[in-house]
């Protein structure tokens, strides 16, 4: 027997037989020096080698391996496992090992690479650094030497044989630790963690609870996934608060500051037209109310007032609960208790404001009864903004609908006939207090 093949059947029998204990000391090793090794291996010894791999490592000794070999190991491991080293690699490296595979295994795989839009899944970065407490302080930085991750990394998370999170070391301490000083004794429990299917709105929470900057993603069986860094989920709340402001007033997601021009007015035009069917219909309620108009030209004048106070108040409100839902400050369920405090801020502002208006109407037309009409009608339009500000959003969220789509239209439309139908209503109730214009 030559060299060679002694070599060869010792790492076969040491594989074999002590697979956890061969898996610690190639994580030790640089790839490039095991890889010729390891490539001699039958593929059954190496999914269960890979089994027992600290993640980082699995995915770069994947990389090395001939491709027919490498698509062997992700077949032979359990789909969830393989699924989790798919997700550490960037798009373009991914797909080529799910086309080799067979086609009901990559489907598998594929859905269980696709998490939910707005999930923990979608928000993590898989390539988190994870490592075993038995290692030491030096071995641990070695390693994170030789992965030269890009990115700040500000803990070392520690796992078990199955890859379930234990604890987590600071970077800072690793760094001042004696290099025989093993990590275990460096660890602190990691404070929070998330599953990846918790909605966003939760991870922000937990972030901001915690005071976190790192949050640990862990899949049903608590094996980590991946880490959500606080830097990517303000991004990701930035990019979906402007495309709130967009959706609310009828613009698309899509479209950006320098999009084609056909590209803008077709992603608008729908909005655009609907608006103009709630602008006839607060043009309606102004025609119900003609004669009265025609009588005392004055009330056509002060109409955009009423019309402009109450939009701006429902407008208020109508970002108050948005924001709120969006932070998860309230839910569904108080949306009695939220809507019956807007009422009243609507009541109370709309009290001072219908002085001040009152008094310039008074200069302006010297008539107490047009005075009394605007004061009323300011009162009852901003109450009315108010509360409709507030529902909107619950409305929709409750019909499973996004708060953020167009609700801006609707309230505008319900402010219009608030404000126009209480002041030309209240005008015709007290006309015999007004002067015919």
């Amino acid at each position: 027997m030559t060299t060679h093949s002694a070599v060869r059947a010792l790492n076969y029998s040491f594989l074999r037989d002590f697979p956890g204990e061969a898996a610690r000391e190639i994580e030790a090793l640089d790839p490039e020096e095991v890889t010729p090794a390891l490539q001699e291996q039958p593929v059954e010894l190496l999914v269960g080698l890979w089994e027992r791999l600290l993640p980082e490592v699995a995915e770069t000794l994947l990389m090395e391996m001939p491709e027919t070999t490498a698509t062997a190991i992700l077949g032979g491991l359990d789909p969830a496992r393989s699924a989790r080293l798919l997700d550490r690699l960037e798009d373009a490296e991914r797909e080529p090992y799910l086309q080799r595979l067979p086609e009901a295994l990559a489907r598998e795989l594929r859905q269980l690479l696709a998490y939910p839009e707005d999930s923990a899944g979608r928000l993590m970065d898989a390539r988190v650094t994870a490592l075993h407490g038995d290692l030491t302080a030096g071995e641990a930085l070695n390693h994170l030497r030789r992965a030269r991750r890009p990115g700040r990394i500000r803990f070392v998370f520690l796992v078990d044989e199955a890859g379930r999170l234990e604890s987590a070391v600071d970077l800072q301490a690793l760094a001042l630790a004696q290099p025989g000083e093993a990590l275990r004794s460096l660890a602190r429990p990691v404070p929070a963690a998330v599953s990846a299917l918790e909605p966003r709105e939760e991870v922000a929470d937990r972030l901001e609870q915690a005071r976190l900057e790192e949050l640990p993603v862990l899949d049903v069986n608590g094996v980590l996934l991946g880490v959500i860094r606080s830097e990517v989920l303000v991004e990701t709340m930035q990019s979906e608060t402007t495309a709130d402001l967009q959706t609310m007033v009828g613009a698309s997601r899509e479209e950006r500051a320098l999009s084609p021009v056909a590209f803008a007015v077709r992603k608008r035009l729908l909005w655009m037209q609907i608006n103009l069917l709630t602008a006839f219909l607060a043009a309606s309620v102004v025609g119900l109310f003609e004669n009265t108009i025609a009588q005392f030209t004055a009330l056509a004048v002060l109409l955009p007032v009423v019309a402009g106070q109450s939009g701006n108040a429902g407008a208020q409100a109508l970002a108050v609960t948005m924001r709120g839902l969006a932070l998860r400050e309230v839910r569904i369920g108080h949306w009695l208790r939220l809507v019956f405090k807007e009422m009243r801020v609507g009541l109370i502002n709309g009290v001072l404001i219908a002085l001040t208006t009152a008094l310039g109407v008074m200069v302006w037309s010297g008539s107490w009864g047009l005075s009394l009409v605007i004061a009323l009608a300011m009162v009852a339009s901003m109450a009315i903004a108010c509360t409709a500000g507030a529902l909107v959003p619950i409305v929709l969220t409750r019909l499973g609908q996004d708060p953020a789509q167009s609700s801006s239209i609707i309230l505008t439309t319900v402010t219009d006939i608030a404000g126009f139908f209480s002041f030309l209503g209240i005008a015709t109730l007290l006309a015999s207090m007004l002067v015919a214009g």
